[in-house]
């Protein structure tokens, strides 16, 4: 790979991210300013689609950030920032209810969420000594260490990869239980699925990083054989 490609490349790599936060961000702020038909807080919602699905079991709480909501299968929370805990909007209801969509999935044992949870451990770990191994590796001429290193970046792509299909329908279910409940109308499901989406594509955004990187130190392993 010559040096102008291989800037490119790396421009690439800085890129996608960027543009796919920048996307999250301007719609997500776009939304936050509409509210929904039914006046719920994000914090409602959630409640009502827990109890509607009778995980009476899974609590609610505030949680500190911007777009820091998350669903904690350990301790069987969804926590929603305080915007979308107490607002009212299209923005709030789309994310409050993805993440009880998490919930769901905990509940019903969704197999790509049990795959993804047992590649953790080992994901985590090859997240943050593939590098390490791998220039290790390349410095002192070792292809074991190389070989270890791209076999743990190997490991981390795949919790990425797997990560898709879970966040896809966890969004699938929370457009379907924000119908059925009657928090959106017909004519606010355009939108909300636009929150939705920009929110998954920083997920497809760090895929894509992902198996580039993980397929360039690949082919530098393979060529430096040569």
């Amino acid at each position: 790979m010559g040096l102008g490609s291989y800037l490119i490349y790396i421009a690439l790599l800085m890129i996608i991210p960027l543009w796919a936060q920048s996307k999250v961000k301007s719609t997500y702020k776009k939304f936050a300013k509409k509210a929904t038909s039914s006046l719920m807080t994000g914090a409602q919602v959630a409640r009502q689609i827990l109890d509607d699905n009778g995980l009476y079991h899974v609590t609610i709480e505030e949680t500190r950030g911007t777009l820091s909501d998350h669903y904690d299968p350990r301790k069987k929370v969804v926590r929603l920032s305080r915007d979308n805990y107490y607002g009212h909007s299209m923005a709030a209801s789309a994310i409050a209810a993805h993440e009880v969509g998490h919930a769901i999935q905990d509940e019903q044992a969704y197999s790509f969420l049990r795959f993804r949870h047992a590649l953790f451990p080992v994901a985590s770990l090859g997240d943050k000594m593939s590098i390490f191994l791998i220039i290790a590796g390349f410095i002192l001429d070792q292809s074991g260490l190389i070989l270890g290193g791209i076999a743990f970046m190997g490991f981390a792509v795949l919790f990425q990869l797997v990560t898709l299909p879970v966040e896809f329908d966890a969004s699938n279910r929370a457009m379907a239980q924000l119908v059925s409940s009657g928090v959106i109308k017909n004519n606010e499901e355009r939108d909300t699925k636009k929150v939705l989406n920009a929110a998954a594509l920083t997920y497809v955004a760090a895929a894509m990083v992902a198996v580039a990187e993980l397929i360039r130190f690949i082919l530098m392993f393979v060529l430096s054989d040569d």
